[in-house]
């Protein structure tokens, strides 16, 4: 990864916020103290994307995409952070950070004030283009014998990052197949390269973890053979969720192959990922930075294989969270939403 991702800081710890300082600038702009022909500083653009933990795949696409925008974009400098995931994301939206990954799910609860978002209330999270799709993998020490989610109860097992999407969904698996999230598993909250350590060190019996295919944590871990490992369906779940969250979950199928060992193909859920952004957010830096991802979408595609899923059509499908309206006035002046 490059220099420009970094560890984001902590939710409770940033001293100023970016609202804040914008309306700073407009005190200061509003006094004829900035503003003047020689500062060029003032018409650059300064966006921050926040992604998610290493060994996924928001990380590198997003560190990815903030390059093609401060390469590509005209004035404008991204800056990528590593954060827990989409909970965190978007929480960060309009403070510390312009841009963030989250599933649409995440992003759903967030305009409703509830799930991970209690503590905050409802968000004016919009979406600023759907990405792809995640696949829930659900994976075990084949020595441990388990076959379903049902079969995790009483053992110890990752469900992702606190404050992360994975985490969010593991619990709704869980609680599908009949288990108590809280109380019938032993939780360790772990990143997806975390899980993946704690799993090859016999740690923990099991792991979650909501990602693109393939995620790079997950390939070298079932590349090293230690542990073998078994992928458990989560089809039977899906049913049961599909009732509770219409249109936020559907059938997905990790085919044969993708992960060595993995001879089989394995039914499941998937859930679509998207960038989001505050509803407060600029229509002009909305319009400047789609302007330079479809610009460059060659350039985009090259940053990882679920890149490669970004199209113009596909970035502007229906979601059950709506589009910043800057967002859908530039989809429907290129054809690509009606």
């Amino acid at each position: 990864m490059d220099a420009s991702v970094k560890k984001t800081s902590s939710l409770a710890n940033f001293a100023v916020s970016r609202r804040k300082l914008l309306q700073v600038g407009a005190g200061l702009t509003a006094a004829g103290l900035i503003g003047l022909p020689s500062m060029a500083w003032a018409a650059r653009l300064r966006l921050t994307v926040v992604t998610g933990s290493t060994g996924g795949v928001f990380y590198p696409y997003g560190g990815g995409l903030a390059k093609v925008l401060t390469e590509k974009g005209k004035d404008i400098q991204a800056t990528a952070q590593v954060t827990g995931g989409s909970v965190d994301n978007i929480k960060l939206l309009g403070e510390e950070a312009d841009i963030g990954f989250s599933t649409i799910d995440s992003a759903y609860d967030a305009t409703k004030g509830v799930g991970a978002y209690k503590d905050v209330g409802a968000l004016d999270t919009k979406v600023l283009a759907v990405l792809y799709d995640s696949f829930m993998h659900v994976i075990v020490s084949a020595s441990s014998g388990i076959t379903s989610v049902a079969g995790l109860k009483g053992k110890r097992i990752s469900v992702g990052s606190a404050g992360s999407s994975t985490e969010a969904i593991a619990d709704r698996v869980l609680a599908a197949a009949g288990l108590n999230p809280m109380k019938d598993v032993i939780r360790d909250n772990l990143s997806v390269a975390e899980s993946v350590g704690a799993l090859k060190d016999g740690k923990i019996a099991g792991m979650f973890w909501i990602g693109g295919i393939p995620t790079s944590a997950v390939k070298d871990l079932a590349a090293s053979g230690q542990p073998p490992l078994t992928f458990i369906p989560t089809g039977k779940e899906l049913a049961v969720m599909e009732k509770k969250w219409p249109g936020l979950y559907r059938p997905m199928t990790l085919p044969a192959n993708v992960y060595e060992g993995q001879a089989k193909a394995v039914t499941g859920l998937g859930v679509s990922n998207v960038l989001v952004v505050s509803g407060e957010l600029a229509d002009e830096t909305v319009t400047r930075v789609l302007t330079t991802i479809f610009g460059n979408l060659v350039d985009v595609q090259k940053i990882h294989p679920e890149a490669r899923k970004l199209t113009l059509a596909g970035a502007a499908a229906k979601t059950a969270v709506p589009f910043h309206p800057a967002a859908e006035k530039f989809y429907r002046a290129k054809g690509a939403m009606k």
